[in-house]
């Protein structure tokens, strides 16, 4: 019988005893390089393809806490200083016990931002055109205490199409459906080679962008949420749309407020700060409606624990029946 020395060993033992010794020199350079990065953010992710990953759930309601609008006495203070943060995030502590009873609201500690609005540099909307300012003032008589152009209270519509796409449960238009809101906000992002999938809750809307440059569609054909194109620049998703019907509000939230036209267009940037926060902002261009473009800008985090649920707006608008029954008992 042949005798082994105690330093001999057989190839699978030495192929294991390889395998320990690289796992453990592995694990010491990932030590290592963990103590070397330790307090540093991860580098953004990206997908088997190469692209940026964007993929998951991003909850807005955190923002929605930050004016749309800036406070004029801020100037063009783009943010807030500590303690003004601190005091707006004690007053959503303070909202705590209402928020607990009410289901809707989707609240958080905000940002320290000023104003959604970032251009104008006073973070307010610009003046008007006079043909957007004929149309919001329309607009208006249809939300608060005016008439209809029939001689119908508000909300008593002659018919369904005296109301809004908002109070018709059709769409929130893509400004509506990005724009923080108190409930039912964000975005979840879907990726595939050549193309990204945008899906909102608020009415369930999805959106399919293309990235292979296409040109957009026809002129003639106009839709709520337009006709989006995307391309990667560097780091950030651009996404330019148009070919928009002109029938979508753009104030505040929920896409309930001053109209666009059919030359609004779209350039939305997505770009990832770090693994799991998204820069979001949205230049609004329609030379019909104002006099300049302007830009909303937010971060979002991403919360793949968050869950978009259907958006059942339709099958619960009792509001529509009743607005319209209350039309016929008013004409009888």
């Amino acid at each position: 019988m042949r005798r082994v020395r105690p330093s001999s060993l057989t190839g699978s033992r030495a192929a294991a005893l390889a395998v320990l010794l690289a796992w453990i020199v592995a694990s010491g350079t990932h030590a290592a390089a963990q103590s070397r990065g330790a307090g540093r953010t991860p580098p953004p992710a990206t997908t088997v393809w190469g692209d940026p990953d964007l993929q998951g759930i991003w909850p807005g309601g955190s923002v929605y806490s930050v004016p749309f609008e800036r406070d004029p006495e801020l100037g063009t203070r783009a943010t807030l200083t500590e303690a003004e943060a601190a005091k707006r995030n004690l007053d959503i502590d303070a909202q705590s016990v209402w928020v607990l009873a009410n289901y809707w609201p989707e609240l958080g500690h905000a940002p320290p931002l000023a104003s959604l609005i970032v251009e104008p540099e006073n973070g307010r909307l610009p003046s008007m055109t006079e043909d957007g300012a004929r149309r919001a003032e329309e607009w208006r008589t249809k939300t608060a205490d005016g008439y209809y152009p029939r001689g119908y209270p508000a909300y008593m519509a002659a018919g369904p199409a005296d109301l809004r796409p908002y109070d018709r449960c059709i769409t929130r238009g893509v400004l509506g459906s990005a724009f923080p809101n108190q409930y039912g906000s964000g975005m979840q992002i879907h990726q595939a080679p050549g193309f990204v999938v945008i899906r909102y809750e608020m009415v369930h809307e999805a959106r399919i962008i293309p990235l292979d440059a296409r040109p957009h569609i026809s002129s003639a054909i106009r839709s709520y949420m337009g006709d989006s194109r995307g391309r990667w620049e560097g780091d950030t998703l651009v996404v330019e749309t148009t070919n928009f019907n002109g029938r979508t509000g753009s104030y505040a939230r929920n896409g309930n407020g001053n109209p666009t036209s059919v030359a609004l267009r779209l350039v939305e940037r997505f770009r990832l700060r770090d693994r799991d926060t998204l820069h979001y902002e949205v230049l609004v261009e329609d030379p019909r409606t104002w006099v300049r473009p302007w830009k909303v800008a937010f971060p979002l985090r991403r919360d793949d624990r968050s869950v978009l649920y259907e958006y059942a707006c339709h099958e619960g608008n009792y509001a529509m029946r009743n607005i319209l029954s209350a039309a016929r008992s008013a004409e009888r």
